[in-house]
């Protein structure tokens, strides 16, 4: 008896349709010849509709970008929030999500306010550029829309040994 491997089976295909087939180890019918699938001409019809994606979702990404950079020890308070009552903040929060990164969806246009905490040690300007680098190229590249602004607000610096207002609230 024979080991036989798989790259042994397999055939180079050009076709997704052969690649299913030939990727088995073994054919079902053992008499059976891979015919090649009849390629269907894709159309490149327009389909009408439209997409909208929700100001959280570009807040979601952009929040998450900004805790990417080194430095960044937190997001700060909410930049759009920071004029509403401390418990309309607290349910608008529990309900978007994001605090610290405010988003306006146009469009395909999106306009970011982010809000952070430096860590102590590092510059504060060259945290600041890279995330609002970060936050464009990442929510371009994710959502394929254009970032028209990204402005990034220091809240605090955080010290070593410091936590978070999170940290100490659960401790």
């Amino acid at each position: 008896m024979t080991d036989v491997s798989v790259e042994e089976i397999t055939e180079e295909t050009d076709s997704p349709a052969e690649t299913a087939v030939a990727a088995r180890p073994f054919p079902l019918n053992l008499s059976a010849t891979l015919t090649p699938a009849v390629a269907e001409p894709v159309a490149s019809a327009v389909v009408k509709g439209r997409i909208k994606v929700a100001d959280e979702v570009v807040e979601k990404v952009a929040a998450l970008a900004t805790m990417e950079v080194a430095g960044v020890a937190d997001l700060g308070e909410d930049p759009a929030g920071v004029l509403e009552p401390v418990r309309e903040r607290a349910v608008a929060r529990a309900r978007r999500g994001g605090r610290g990164v405010s988003a306006h969806v146009q469009d395909r246009t999106v306009a970011v306010d982010v809000s952070i905490v430096v860590e102590y040690g590092h510059v504060v300007m060259d945290v600041a550029n890279e995330v609002k680098t970060n936050v464009a190229r990442t929510v371009s590249r994710m959502l394929g829309m254009r970032v028209v602004e990204v402005n990034v607000g220091v809240d605090d610096v955080r010290l070593p040994g410091e936590f978070g207002a999170e940290a100490a609230a659960e401790a």
